[in-house]
């Protein structure tokens, strides 16, 4: 029976050589030994992007293996299928390679263009939904920036970590979680 796994992480991470030979590992392993064939991705985070050029690389080894995004408002993808046009037209524009993000299938969820700039919450939810397996970037200690509510707002307030959001519903759902922030 083939498996699915998602992916989730902090916006911004600590990218070494370390963590990219520990996450192709989990992955591999995944593939070889779990029977994982559906890779899931959000968007807009450095792991994220990490885990799919991961993916993409490990499909010359196991060419049976599929990206899927699942996208919110403001977010779209290339299908594979159409990379090649696409990156052309983008070097004809800007008189230099463009290298796209890439996948097999794109995925929005019902509430794509309904939900609010929280969005990625119910995106990350419905991965987990659709998930056997969780590999998360999740640190603990993360706390995103303080922001103001608006920019005539001179107070700041306490943004919540959609990390630690989607990490608490994996819980909840008590989905296998793969915390390689602490592997």
């Amino acid at each position: 029976m083939n498996k699915v796994c998602c992916f989730i992480g902090h916006r911004r991470i600590d990218l070494t050589k370390e963590l990219e030979e520990k996450t192709k590992n989990v992955i591999e392993n995944l593939i070889i030994n779990k029977e994982v064939t559906t890779f899931l991705f959000g968007s807009k985070s450095e792991f994220d992007s990490l885990c799919h050029e991961i993916v993409t690389n490990l499909k010359y080894k196991y060419p049976y293996i599929k990206r899927v995004v699942y996208t919110c408002k403001s977010e779209g993808c290339t299908l594979e299928s159409e990379r090649k046009k696409w990156e052309q037209i983008y070097f004809n524009l800007y008189k230099e390679k463009i290298n796209l993000l890439c996948v097999d299938e794109e995925f929005e969820h019902k509430t794509k263009y309904t939900s609010g700039k929280a969005s990625y919450i119910e995106r990350n939810q419905a991965m987990i939904d659709n998930s056997d397996y969780c590999i998360f970037y999740y640190n603990p200690n993360y706390k995103p920036k303080p922001r103001k509510q608006s920019k005539r707002d001179i107070t700041y307030y306490q943004p919540k970590s959609g990390t630690t959001i989607a990490y608490k519903y994996a819980q909840q759902k008590k989905k296998e979680i793969i915390n390689i922030f602490i592997l």
